[in-house]
């Protein structure tokens, strides 16, 4: 596996252990972030086509593609009003987000290494925002 496609993998499976996440985990990983619904629709259908090519490339198989694109779907299907709630309150007010968290586990189970993923590291707050 080449360095992009290794950076790429590690990415994709650092976000689906986020989604994969107990719901109060999520949350307090989320926590002051302002994050929006939007956001996770958008990251969500990022790693829906990174894994695309990563499954050209033998990096996931088609089962995993499959898992991601049903993902993708689940969180498309969010309505517009929705969308514009931070993402940490809509975890508990949205039964998609239980089908989301199964969905990603099943792909972590998968894994060849079968290792946890943590959640992504904690950045510092963004000034800007």
């Amino acid at each position: 596996m080449d360095l992009n496609d290794k950076h790429w993998r590690t990415w994709t499976l650092r976000f689906l252990a986020l989604l994969a996440a107990d719901l109060p985990d999520q949350q307090a990983w989320l926590g002051e972030r302002r994050l929006t619904v939007q956001t996770a629709v958008e990251e969500t259908e990022f790693a829906r086509s990174i894994a695309e090519g990563l499954t050209s490339r033998a990096v996931f198989t088609a089962d995993h593609l499959h898992t991601l694109q049903a993902i993708a779907r689940r969180t498309a299907a969010l309505d517009a009003t929705a969308r514009t709630a931070r993402w940490a309150d809509s975890l508990a007010d949205d039964p998609a987000w239980d089908d989301v968290r199964t969905l990603a586990r099943g792909f972590l189970h998968t894994l060849p290494d079968d290792r946890p993923w943590p959640l992504p590291r904690r950045l510092p707050p963004n000034p800007a925002r």
